[in-house]
């Protein structure tokens, strides 16, 4: 591992190494995969939606702990709008405490409602938000950080689209919590940069796809190592919810259909699925359903292991801090 050379209220919240978090990645952010990033000095945070039952979910979070040997990771808990969804997150949250986790990293609608119960079981949380507004009210709320999310995020990166750059010099300076920046992250230029506009670390999603503990097959990864930054799409606008995915024949299939006004969900189902996103991680077939990459993948420029990975985006923050202080 790297040496440790920056240390942020991030560092000290989560208690690790490196500025760096990774964000939870649906069917991806495994015990593998978080364990890696735990042990090189990251945090990362298991998706349990990602596993077909409660138990297997319980399960993944053992097998956590024996990877990191005792060292904490997080859970990631989307909220939903439909309450019938809450019930499983509700369940997801009693197994986490159960099982002695330390970190929640909550993404979708407001975690208000569930914070009683994770704040009274010692858990620390940070919550994704795309806009200041949804970043003040999360702090309200009662959250220990937010996650700050960039147009260039993969996934869901909010109806405004508000850029990285733009959102770091906003966010951090209106907050009195911590705030990790995402959206196109990838190098530790970057890093320094998120922390010179006052963040206390960045987020990584999209450029970990490559890492080789994640299961995806080496196809599909292939085909993360190619892209460049214009190789997404942004889907699902006419029904309020934006999506960066993955330029493919499938997200094509879906903006012909935006096109043409159709609102009719069904129309979409069979291309959105996630069980297809699945399928393509699976498969190796990256034409096959709307997987979420943001612009941060043109940095995923080989296959390599976590730590490794890790250890290139510190070198590279180093090196960006001499040039500031003007040492080189």
């Amino acid at each position: 591992m790297t040496p440790r050379s920056f240390t942020t209220p991030i560092t000290e919240l989560f208690g690790i190494h490196h500025p760096l978090i990774c964000g939870g990645m649906m069917w991806l952010s495994n015990a593998d995969y978080v364990g890696a990033v735990v042990n090189a000095g990251g945090m990362g945070f298991i998706t349990p939606r990602s596993f077909p039952t409660p138990q297997d979910f319980r399960n993944e979070l053992r097998r956590c702990f024996e990877i990191t040997g005792g060292m904490q990771f997080g859970v990631n808990l989307y909220v939903s709008a439909r309450p019938e969804a809450n019930e499983q997150l509700a369940q997801f949250l009693d197994i986490s405490i159960e099982e002695g986790i330390g970190f929640v990293e909550t993404a979708g609608y407001s975690p208000r409602e569930f914070l009683p119960r994770i704040k009274d079981a010692g858990i620390k949380v940070i919550h994704k938000c795309t806009t200041l507004r949804h970043a003040l009210s999360a702090e309200k709320a009662g959250v220990d950080a937010v996650t700050i999310l960039g147009a260039e995020a993969g996934g869901h990166p909010g109806m405004q689209l508000i850029g990285t750059m733009v959102q770091g010099a906003q966010v951090p300076k209106a907050m009195r919590i911590p705030v990790v920046l995402a959206g196109g992250m990838g190098t530790g230029r970057q890093m320094v940069a998120c922390l010179a506009l006052g963040a206390g670390g960045m987020l990584l999603a999209s450029r970990m796809i490559v890492a080789s503990e994640v299961w995806a097959h080496d196809g599909y990864k292939h085909r993360i190592v190619e892209m460049d930054a214009g190789d997404t799409r942004i889907i699902m606008t006419n029904f309020g919810d934006n999506s960066r995915v993955i330029a493919n024949e499938t997200a094509d299939q879906v903006l012909a259909l935006e096109a043409e006004g159709v609102d009719d969900f069904e129309a979409y189902r069979e291309l959105v699925a996630g069980e297809i996103q699945r399928q393509a991680y699976e498969t190796g077939d990256w034409n096959r359903g709307t997987p979420s990459v943001g612009q941060g993948s043109s940095f995923a420029d080989r296959i390599e292991p976590v730590e490794v990975i890790f250890d290139r985006i510190m070198a590279d923050a180093g090196a960006a801090r001499d040039v500031i202080e003007g040492t080189k």
